[in-house]
């Protein structure tokens, strides 16, 4: 009976095992009769083999022109054969380090004052403050050997991202063991670092934006508005170090060293390019050919960033060639984690070509050491026995055990930070300063309209790289789905290189004859406001044909492939901006639009969020195709970016960030030299008389713009508009409004 039981059992699971098969069938079949089986995928470059790797398209593009320049001059560099020819690259290079970093200030009145002296067993410290121009406070510690005979040499340590500068146990190391060989050691902080924090809050006691790099990178941003860069500081800090150092009577002009680790040994590898009367110089794990940096780790910080270098034919090799055949130490280790080591070997083996060529090639070296980023023990020693070696001092170059400086030892001010002991101007102060420069002759050039507007379309072209599109974009399908009352195409179109512009396509069911065309940009990408429902939908329903695309490092396109800062740094060597290469994806997105049969080339309209409105103006101010513009949320200037000391643009906050590293810097908004030829306003003066709507402008704070400062800064667009009698045609509404209505209203 328990056998015929269990059968029974298992033979009613069986049948409600078919029953419940045969109803999942009946259900799938429904499902895909009604449509409702579908999930939308709104990626365009999905199992697109070719584009698998969408994050490194923006990085790759920029390198690859990165790397034609880089090649044109390593061409340059290949037909070098005599000393004669070494000699007038070296003119080269020297008249083009002064155009993209210079020029340099007078020199003014160091008015050095002497703050607190430390006696040691050796040695003394002598805490020291100098003027690098007026106002402008530099802090540092001069370590003075007391067995001087005569005249000593002397060495300018410039620091590299740490936080405490000179202060920090590697640095006191490397100091305390150079003045126990004989050697005068000037260390001085760095902007942005020990007392030289340039934004600092004393509620958080400690810098308000974040460390060292934060700092550089947000100082830096702002100099790169105006054609500079932060380097042009940190050089002139450096310049104004050695003027001191040649001030003091037992110090020999004829033995002047530099040396720095890190960010340090870019400062020393400008410092030795820049100053004559270096003799020798030790840049240690910094110097790295160009192009591998680019290829590997990425652009760096701001401060080792030369503005248009790479557009000019200048590299990091050049840097040390120039100075050739003066006694020059490179140091570099295996593992470093931010800079190429094979770009260091090729960096070294390409100088030393041109110190062969002067008959002195053993004045060129390089220590390599097993390690991570760092000074090891066996590079330490190696850059103490340099330094003896030509500054012709004897004795054992080994490194001495020493004892660390507590840092209230070492603090020169009063406080502890510059900005709360003493005030003067920073390095935003300056840069304020040459703003204003800037939009004086703005002003002046506004004075004469026709030409003015003229000269931004052409040299604004030039400036942001913006290139239009040269053919008829072909677009390519990869899927389509269709909609309650309209169909969503996923589409791409080639860029400008090597990369296509992802984008959807709404088509609305009831498209017949020429339809308005729309171009809609959301800085977090297509997708954002493509589901049903969303804005775009609701465009489509009064009519207009929609391209939202992916701009080249937006969306699908978005940077991962190295630092957020690296794609607008690239930007800056290779002069050109992500905004006019976006600017160009715009046109071309346009020009694919008004060549569809469906499509009324006199209705076109493109509407920019936030952070692509600066592209859209490019390419709205550029292209003519573009009948209307809506931008939504839109900075009001970038000349309120510079003449303020905090902005916001570009910050990305970090999660969990704490008060060191609160944020991270991007320059992907920034079109590097902007100010030298236009601003945003300029560039929709060149729109008049088409239609341009702003909703919700913003300051630099991206806070809602004030009346008196948007009147201030579109007084010119708006005299503009009034003498082509379409005063009507630029309007500025809150953010408050619906855009939908107020788009529709365009062609009503």
């Amino acid at each position: 009976m328990k056998k015929l039981k269990l059968l029974w059992v298992f033979f009613l699971y069986f049948l409600a095992s078919i029953h419940a098969s045969a109803q999942n069938a009946t259900g799938t079949a429904a499902s895909i009769q009604d449509g409702n089986h579908k999930e939308e995928n709104l990626s365009v470059l999905n199992q697109w083999i070719t584009w698998n790797n969408p994050g490194s398209l923006l990085i790759t593009h920029l390198n690859k022109q990165a790397f034609d320049l880089y090649a044109r001059r390593d061409s340059e560099i290949d037909d070098l054969k005599t000393l004669e020819d070494w000699q007038k690259r070296q003119d080269r290079v020297n008249e083009k380090l002064k155009k993209i970093v210079g020029p340099f200030p007078d020199r003014t009145p160091l008015n050095p004052r002497i703050t607190g002296i430390v006696k040691k067993d050796g040695y003394r410290v002598e805490k020291t403050i100098f003027e690098s121009t007026p106002g402008n406070y530099v802090t540092g510690c001069l370590f003075v050997p007391d067995m001087i005979d005569d005249k000593a040499p002397a060495v300018l340590n410039v620091i590299g991202h740490n936080q405490e500068a000179f202060r920090a146990e590697l640095y006191q190391i490397v100091i305390l063991n150079l003045v126990r060989k004989g050697i005068v050691v000037f260390a001085i902080d760095p902007p942005g670092q020990g007392e030289h924090v340039q934004y600092f809050d004393p509620s958080l006691n400690f810098s308000s934006v974040g460390y060292t790099v934060i700092e550089h990178c947000y100082l830096g941003n702002q100099c790169f508005l105006t054609g500079s860069s932060a380097a042009y500081y940190f050089i002139w800090e450096g310049i104004r170090a050695i003027d001191y150092l040649l001030t003091l009577e037992y110090v020999d002009p004829g033995r002047i060293g530099v040396t720095g680790f890190s960010g340090g040994g870019t400062v020393a590898s400008y410092l030795g390019a820049f100053d004559d009367r270096i003799k020798v110089s030790v840049p240690c794990s910094w110097a790295t050919a160009s192009r591998r940096q680019l290829e590997t780790k990425g652009a760096q910080d701001a401060e080792a960033e030369l503005y248009h270098s790479a557009a000019e034919g200048i590299t990091f090799e050049d840097l040390l060639e120039v100075r050739a055949p003066k006694p020059t130490l490179l140091t570099f280790v295996s593992r470093d984690e931010y800079l190429s080591l094979q770009g260091a070997r090729e960096a070294f083996n390409e100088a030393k070509k041109a110190y062969d060529a002067f008959g002195m090639g053993d004045n060129i070296v390089m220590i390599e050491d097993d390690s991570r980023h760092w000074l090891t023990p066996k590079i330490r020693e190696g850059i103490y026995s340099f330094f003896m070696k030509h500054f012709s001092l004897h004795g054992d170059p080994s490194e001495q055990k020493i004892t660390i400086l507590p840092v209230n030892e070492l603090t020169v001010t009063a406080t502890g930070q510059i900005s709360t002991s003493l005030g003067g101007k920073f390095i935003f102060d300056a840069n304020r300063t040459r703003t204003l420069e800037l939009w004086d002759q703005l002003e002046k050039s506004r004075s004469v309209p026709d030409m003015h507007l003229n000269n931004v379309q052409k040299k604004g072209r030039e400036l942001s790289g913006y290139l239009p599109p040269e053919d008829v974009p072909e677009p390519f399908i990869n899927g389509r789905y269709q909609r309650n009352g309209y169909a969503v195409e996923k589409l791409a179109i080639s860029g400008e290189g090597d990369y296509v512009i992802p984008f959807l396509l709404f088509l609305p069911d009831s498209v017949s004859g020429s339809n308005p065309a729309l171009i809609y940009l959301h800085p977090l990408g297509k997708a954002t406001e493509a589901k049903p429902g969303g804005e775009i939908e609701k465009l489509v329903r009064e009519g207009f044909i929609v391209a939202a695309p992916d701009l080249l490092g937006t969306g699908e396109t978005k940077n991962t492939a190295t630092r957020d800062l690296a794609p607008g740094y690239t930007s800056v060597l290779i002069a050109r901006s992500i905004p006019g290469i976006q600017a160009g994806d715009i046109s071309r997105i346009m020009k694919y639009l008004v060549n569809r049969d469906d499509v009324d080339r006199s209705c076109t309209v493109a509407v920019g969020r936030d952070e692509m409105c600066i592209p859209l103006i490019h390419a709205a101010a550029f292209d003519t195709s573009i009948k209307n513009v809506v931008l939504i949320g839109s900075q009001v200037s970038y000349r309120t970016i510079s003449m303020n000391r905090f902005y916001k643009i570009g910050i990305i906050k970090r999660e969990n960030g704490s008060t060191h590293h609160p944020i991270e810097i991007d320059f992907s908004w920034g079109v590097p030299g902007v100010m030298t030829v236009y601003d945003l306003p300029d560039l929709i003066a060149c729109v008049a008389p088409r239609k341009v709507i702003f909703m919700g402008l913003k300051d630099q704070m991206l806070e809602p713009a004030s009346s008196e400062l948007i009147d201030e800064e579109f007084s010119f667009p708006r005299y503009i508009y009034s003498l082509n009698n379409a005063q009507g045609n630029i309007k500025i509404t809150s953010s408050r409004e619906d855009p939908v209505s107020i788009i529709a209203s365009l062609f009503r």
